[in-house]
């Protein structure tokens, strides 16, 4: 332990945005009462011990900082998650051009364990992800996570039987599983909670708008006569193009505020301290036992963990099926893909409003989390119970099968707003993605081949575990009521020490969930 200079004040009010009106003899007098803890790299304190120019900012200030965090961030992350779905997803769209001819899928359920198998490599590879995000350089973990995936996407073009598809997709899978709990991570280092679902959703949304252009480039793709299959020229230009991607991650990506370049001294200083607010912290390297074994046992955690695997079940039938499905209708195979575009265009403006919503309504991300899986439940009773005759109504219900996303873009958030200890967030933010994953390898084993094309084994399903994910999203928006209130009542104030301790959620009594 060694003792370092650094500002700070009762309530940390002193280093937020709204005090241009200080007290400089308290902050100077405070400057030297404060040890920091650099045994366990708590780096974002000696960005804060180390500056030495004015410690507060107008709002304005901050408004220009958050602007340019956006424009340098969110670019990175809406793109990068953007050619993850389009990735994964390549499934769907290559089955229509022969992918499940070719390897043997159409017999039994190979097809549906081809997309689930995808879901183990998930599961396997986003603990260790996690882990090497927080311990080394965040940028340097997902350019070789990004490019290796972009290698393994490639090799696809090479499989000639569904056992082989089935180790590339597992592989592909453990791959790409670092990088939505890596982005959580990164969320949270570099904003504000309410600012927070607005973030999550951007990045979030590009899995609707990368559907408008998968199709295009897939249509193209698709009309080739060559030597392969298209299905395998699909693969290699998404292979390839994500390898070039790998190296803009590496060169251009802002980490977090504290080691982000292009930023001056200042813009660093507020980028940190501004963040204060959270009590959640903004980067840890040293791994702290005692914060998994309090997340293990967090009843909020598991909450969470239930209701990202019961909402995202319905995303085997988005990711997987909607392709088949629209084909199903009648359409052939390059009009299908092109139908898939103004589904892409309503649930990506979708995964984008309803963060937006939860950003300027405060206690409402429950209630819109609860809102868009009700819109799943509806599709999936549409598409369960009318004809095949009724084109235009099924159709519809395509189009807003996945206006779930828009709610898992809240829930994400809140799972980020609602947990602290750098530790505890990080191992929160992947245990999460095991209950993303396991709902994503339950959803496409329950569409069978043999009860296509009206799946109501599936549909049965989604809307059953769709519905229990809005009462259970009630719920915990009660437990954190609670939580708060006996909190308030403690007469406790807020904002004192948590910041500079990397203190969690359940051992800082100032800490207030978000509703």
């Amino acid at each position: 332990m060694a003792d370092i200079e650094k500002p700070h004040t009762e309530h940390g009010e002193d280093v937020l945005a709204n005090s241009p009106g200080a007290d400089k003899e308290q902050i100077d007098e405070l400057k030297h009462s404060i040890t920091v803890d650099t045994l366990h790299n708590d780096e974002a304190v000696k960005v804060l011990a180390n500056y030495t120019g004015e410690q507060t900012w107008t709002p304005e200030e901050e408004k220009k900082l958050v602007r340019k965090i956006d424009w340098r961030l969110l670019t990175i992350l809406c793109c990068t998650y953007g050619l993850q779905y389009y990735d994964k997803a390549m499934l769907s769209q290559a089955a229509l051009f022969g992918l499940r001819t070719d390897l043997g899928l159409t017999v039994g359920n190979r097809y549906s364990m081809s997309a689930a198998i995808f879901y183990l490599g998930f599961i396997c590879g986003a603990y260790p992800a996690i882990v090497l995000a927080q311990r080394y350089p965040i940028e340097r973990v997902i350019f070789g996570i990004v490019f290796l995936w972009g290698g393994c996407l490639m090799c696809t073009a090479g499989v000639s039987s569904y056992k082989t598809l089935y180790v590339q997709r597992f592989f592909l899978g453990m791959l790409e599983s670092g990088v939505s709990p890596a982005w959580m991570l990164v969320v949270g280092g570099w904003y504000k909670k309410q600012e927070q679902a607005l973030r999550m959703g951007a990045w979030y949304s590009s899995t609707g708008y990368v559907s408008m252009v998968s199709p295009l480039i897939n249509y193209g793709l698709g009309h080739i006569k060559g030597s392969l299959s298209p299905w395998r020229y699909m693969y290699l230009v998404a292979g390839a193009i994500t390898i070039l991607w790998s190296f803009l991650i590496l060169f251009i990506m802002p980490p977090d505020p504290i080691r982000a370049k292009g930023f001056s001294d200042r813009e660093r200083y507020i980028a940190v301290a501004r963040m204060r607010i959270n009590n959640s912290g903004v980067r840890n390297t040293h791994f702290k036992r005692e914060q998994l074994w309090e997340l293990l046992l967090d009843v909020k955690f598991w909450m969470v963990f239930a209701m990202a695997f019961l909402i995202l079940v319905a995303n085997g039938p988005v990711s997987t099926f909607t392709p088949i499905i629209i084909n199903d209708l009648g359409f052939s195979g390059l009009n299908s893909l092109l139908l898939i575009m103004p589904a892409g265009f309503i649930i990506g403006t979708n995964e984008w409003t309803i963060p937006w919503l939860a950003m300027k309504f405060k206690g409402m991300r429950a209630y819109l989390v609860a809102f868009a899986v009700c819109g799943t439940i509806l599709s999936s009773c549409l598409l369960w119970q009318l004809p095949q005759s009724a084109t235009g109504a099924k159709l519809f219900a395509v189009y807003i099968l996945a206006f779930y996303g828009g709610g898992y873009a809240v829930l994400m958030s809140m799972q980020i707003a609602n947990t602290a200890g750098y530790t505890k967030r990080s191992c929160g933010s992947s245990g999460m993605f095991v209950g993303y994953c396991l709902g994503n390898f339950l959803g496409p084993l329950v569409f069978k081949e043999s009860e296509a094309p009206l799946y109501p084994t599936g549909w049965i399903t989604t809307v059953v575990t769709s519905a229990a994910a809005v009462v259970l999203v009630i719920a915990y928006r009660f437990v954190c009521y609670f939580d708060n209130k006996k909190r308030d009542q403690s007469g406790e104030e807020a904002f004192e020490h948590a910041y500079e301790d990397d203190l969690t959620d359940k051992k800082n009594p100032q800490f207030r969930y978000t509703l």
